[in-house]
């Protein structure tokens, strides 16, 4: 490769930048200082959960107020790969021999839910995200062979969640990959997540919510009918409610056993890379400790992660994050023959994740008055509808039937 060549390539690689992160109309309006300190719901965190909330929240006419340490729309959610899966990290049938059958089964049949209800959500209020319907192949790996992938489909039939089993033969036939088994599945969905995390913001405030940025909540308190939060800057805002959505950074008194913090990558491809037909209707993902998940955006661009390290800092290193990416790219290679070449785009992050793959939605332990939305794992936009829709509920005096589901543990 000629110098001029090599240096163009070099400026073409957008290091710790994700993808999102350059697309267009993924911001939102915010001010600097509140226009009062008194609200009836204060949310802590613009991205996708926050932005959820907000929309759910802002239906019910309440007065909000939304916070956030950083620009909107600037967090953790640029950092996604907008798979919405309804498959969550823990398969069904072991989820199942955790937690009993009902409960197992009310959670994937909620996150089946959840993924309609997040299109439908974008469909009434016309956000532009390029939101799209796809399928879902779960493939064997070193986690899980085809005996209990074949456990897997029995489970999912009994749940009333639809699926197909496809053996070694039929696999390699329809998508030339070879692996022991997989299932196919339809209830999933891909947008971009900076539009749809913006476009639910404008959409809160447009009904009156407030966005205030740089604000940082150090501290918490509740005094009778109210929360009190403390901001970095000396100052103290009350809510009849709180609302914490802030994925991976969270106050101490929000700490729990069962919630950790890991390290993950990913990467996105240059436009129109060859790749197979099918790629452009399915999002991609292996039984493996880690594992690889792809799908294709609608220009033709490879976007793909994996790699996860339960080492919270891990994502800090530039060194892991091109060995990361070279692992990822050799996987998609070997896998299904996709060259991707020099990736446009490589980024790390943090996220929370929980140890049966459920997401905490919950009062915060010891208060009545503030709430939690973490350890979402791979299913933040799935998760974050679900919490969305049981907080919403919940400040509407009508329960959320499913939200013992998500307790603090």
């Amino acid at each position: 490769m000629a110098p001029r060549e090599a240096r163009t390539k070099q400026r073409r690689l957008h290091l710790d930048k994700p993808f999102w992160a350059a697309t267009r109309a993924i911001s939102a309006p915010a001010i600097t200082t509140p226009s009062s300190k008194i609200w009836d719901v204060i949310i802590v965190g613009t991205g996708i959960s926050g932005a959820l909330m907000a929309e759910a929240l802002s239906r019910q006419k309440r007065r909000i107020l939304i916070l956030d340490r950083r620009p909107p729309v600037r967090g953790s959610s640029l950092a996604s790969t907008a798979m919405i899966q309804h498959e969550i990290d823990v398969p069904l049938h072991k989820l199942t021999e955790r937690i009993g059958r009902d409960k197992a089964e009310r959670a994937w049949r909620r996150s089946v839910r959840a993924v309609r209800d997040q299109q439908d959500l974008v469909g009434q209020t016309g956000i532009a995200c390029d939101m799209q319907p796809k399928s879902a192949l779960y493939l064997t790996g070193e986690e899980i062979g085809h005996r209990d992938m074949r456990s897997e489909l029995k489970a999912r039939q009994a749940a009333d969640i639809a699926c197909e089993y496809l053996d070694h033969t039929a696999l390699g036939r329809r998508f030339g990959i070879d692996r022991t088994a997989a299932i196919l599945s339809q209830a999933s969905a891909s947008p971009s997540p900076a539009q749809l995390t913006a476009g639910l913001l404008r959409l809160a405030v447009h009904r009156g919510a407030e966005i205030v940025s740089p604000r940082e909540i150090t501290d918490l308190a509740e005094t009778g009918d109210s929360v009190a939060l403390a901001t970095s800057d000396g100052s103290l805002l009350t809510a009849g409610q709180g609302v914490f959505c802030t994925g991976y950074e969270f106050l101490p008194m929000m700490e729990s056993r069962s919630h950790r913090i890991t390290s993950t990558w990913a990467l996105a491809s240059h436009p129109r890379i060859p790749r197979p037909a099918w790629l452009d209707q399915m999002l991609v993902w292996e039984a493996a400790d880690p594992y690889l998940y792809f799908r294709s955006a609608r220009d033709g661009r490879i976007i793909a992660g994996g790699e996860d390290s339960d080492d919270p800092e891990a994502y800090k290193d530039p060194a892991r994050l091109h060995s990361a990416a070279r692992r990822i790219a050799a996987k998609l290679q070997a896998l299904c023959g996709i060259e991707i070449g020099t990736p446009a785009y490589l980024w790390a992050a943090p996220f929370g994740n929980t140890t049966d793959g459920l997401p905490i939605i919950d009062h915060v332990p010891e208060f009545k008055r503030a709430h939690a939305v973490m350890g979402f794992g791979g299913n933040g936009i799935t998760f974050s509808m679900i919490a969305a829709q049981i907080i919403a509920a919940r400040l509407a005096g009508k329960p959320d039937a499913d939200a013992d589901l998500f307790a603090f543990r």
